[in-house]
């Protein structure tokens, strides 16, 4: 059997081996100009779709580190205002020892006091700072206001509390909760809290000259704090003087303890709670009937109401030394409990900072990954493409050679 195959044949041939030669050079020559050996999906579904997702992981990189620089704008913005706040707290401190001066007059000792106000209305600033993105640094969950409110009753905090959230797959602070550091210090000595009373015999404020200390934990397995809600016991010690015999009892909820009834007074020793593992000194001379009372610490000092405490206590010229003296013992006691917490908010801001730290390694190094797995799915190996190349030119320019034979092999081209 004869094949016979016709001219027209071999044109067609010859044509679609040029065409495909031509097809192959150019995608060659695209793939030189973009660097990338894939850039549609038909040229390796598989390998477009691996680039894909590594381009989605990169953008979400990307986007979780712009969220860390924000975060971290705001987080160093707190830390350095905590900072600003424990100073102006520690200046505070001294005011009040320095009106504690048996020497100062009432006059004064108003002086101090006007000194507070200022240092008062620098704290109230402080907290009340911006981010320079439009909220503020203790805004808690958002404000669009100061979040904090200074008004006839105190400054009271107006925002969301809580912590607004970065949109991240970290956990990433926008904002401080303003209400924990600058209205929930711990009272007293952080266990219990100790303080004047009334005098049981006239209802009024204390007579004498006395004042009593924070206290200190003696025994802290009996400790009566924390106690449940309601149950927490209070204590009163109450003092009897009769000539030169000054003598005290203590009270639990209002019923006098056996082993703490009448017993002598000598402000050279602390007085023990029996029992209860507490201990407190009382300075200075009670009158009969004075009071002091110790309870269960609260965790809602704030830092405006214990300097406008003071500021009160010290603007009041008819206080005799003993006053003086509670007034500065316990705002001291009072600003030191604040300014630890406010050390302790700031410390674990820093805290804060050195996790973001390895935050930012692990999304550099996750970002990383994608595009290194992005260029192995679809960036070109140039040498080998540079070779492919010139291998597709060459076979292109031998189609076009072998197209122009046949052309010449038609019956007419023969007769001329």
């Amino acid at each position: 059997m004869t094949t016979r195959i016709s001219t027209a044949n071999r044109y067609d041939t010859s044509v679609n081996n040029l065409q495909q030669r031509q097809r192959e050079l150019t995608e060659a020559q695209v793939q030189l100009t973009s660097g990338k050996r894939v850039n549609v999906a038909s040229d390796d579904p598989v390998a477009a779709a691996r680039a894909e997702r590594s381009t989605a992981l990169i953008a979400r990189s990307e986007a979780n580190q712009r969220a860390l620089e924000a975060s971290r704008n705001n987080v160093q913005l707190g830390e350095s205002a905590l900072g600003d706040a424990s100073e102006l707290l520690q200046q505070a401190r001294e005011a009040l020892v320095s009106a504690g001066n048996g020497s100062y007059t009432a006059a004064e000792r108003q002086g101090k006091a006007q000194q507070l106000k200022e240092l008062r209305k620098q704290l109230l600033s402080v907290a009340n700072r911006a981010d320079g993105n439009g909220g503020f640094v203790f805004g808690g969950q958002g404000s669009s206001a100061p979040p904090f409110l200074d008004g006839p009753g105190g400054v009271q905090f107006v925002g969301v509390g809580g912590e607004s959230q970065a949109s991240s797959s970290e956990s990433l602070s926008l904002s401080v909760d303003g209400s924990a550091v600058w209205l929930k210090g711990r009272s007293g000595n952080g266990v219990f809290e100790t303080g004047p009373g009334t005098n049981s015999l006239t209802g009024a404020a204390n007579t004498g000259t006395a004042w009593i200390t924070p206290g200190n934990v003696s025994n802290p397995s009996q400790v009566p704090y924390p106690a449940t809600a309601g149950n927490a016991p209070k204590f009163t010690i109450e003092f009897a003087v009769s000539g030169s015999s000054t003598t005290y009892t203590i009270l639990q909820d209002g019923v006098a303890m056996p082993a703490a009834t009448g017993v002598s007074y000598n402000n050279a020793k602390s007085i023990e709670v029996p029992g209860f593992g507490m201990s407190v000194s009382i300075q200075g001379a009670p009158a009969n009937g004075d009071t002091f009372q110790i309870g269960e610490s609260t965790n809602d000092l704030s830092v405006f109401d214990a300097l406008d405490k003071a500021i009160n206590s010290l603007t009041d010229a008819n206080l005799n030394n003993g006053q003086v003296q509670q007034t500065v013992n316990s705002g001291v006691s009072r600003i030191d409990a604040l300014i630890n917490n406010v050390q302790t908010a700031r410390s674990s801001l820093g805290e804060t900072l050195n996790r973001m730290d390895g935050i930012e390694s692990r999304i550099s190094a996750l970002k990383l990954q994608a595009q290194t797995d992005r260029s192995t799915a679809e960036d070109l190996d140039m040498v080998e493409a540079i070779s492919d190349f010139q291998n597709r030119q060459a076979g292109y320019q031998a189609a076009l050679q072998s197209y122009a034979m046949v052309q010449k092999l038609n019956l007419f081209q023969y007769i001329s």
